[in-house]
């Protein structure tokens, strides 16, 4: 997930977007239709894909706060006020009650 919906000055709701019960079905249908070659490959995309959409919103969130982190260079400990500020830099438009929130989801959702 690249970005999630809903983050302004004044929208504090995040939305996020999911479409893997979408490419669940299309790997699904291409291992149906596989060849012996092409199955352990399509097996193990099904099984990657179906393992990600059991995640909740929340652990989703929390991946995305990590990978957003991630993308400034952010290194130190996600609990910190120096986090929330990274977070802000790497979403300008993310205010700092939506900051703290996803930052509070990332903490109680490590991986």
């Amino acid at each position: 997930m690249t970005g999630i919906t809903g983050l302004s000055k004044k929208n504090n709701f995040v939305l996020a977007v999911r479409d893997a019960d979408v490419v669940a079905a299309a790997l699904r249908q291409a291992l149906a239709e596989a060849s012996p070659q092409e199955r352990p490959g399509l097996e193990r995309a099904v099984a990657l894909v179906e393992s990600t959409a059991a995640a909740t919103e929340t652990q989703l969130r929390a991946r995305w706060v990590r990978s957003r982190l991630a993308a400034v260079g952010f290194t130190g400990d996600i609990a910190s006020v120096a986090a929330v500020k990274a977070l802000r830099r790497a979403e300008p438009k993310l205010s700092l009650l939506a900051a703290v929130q996803l930052q509070k989801e990332a903490v109680a959702h490590p991986e």
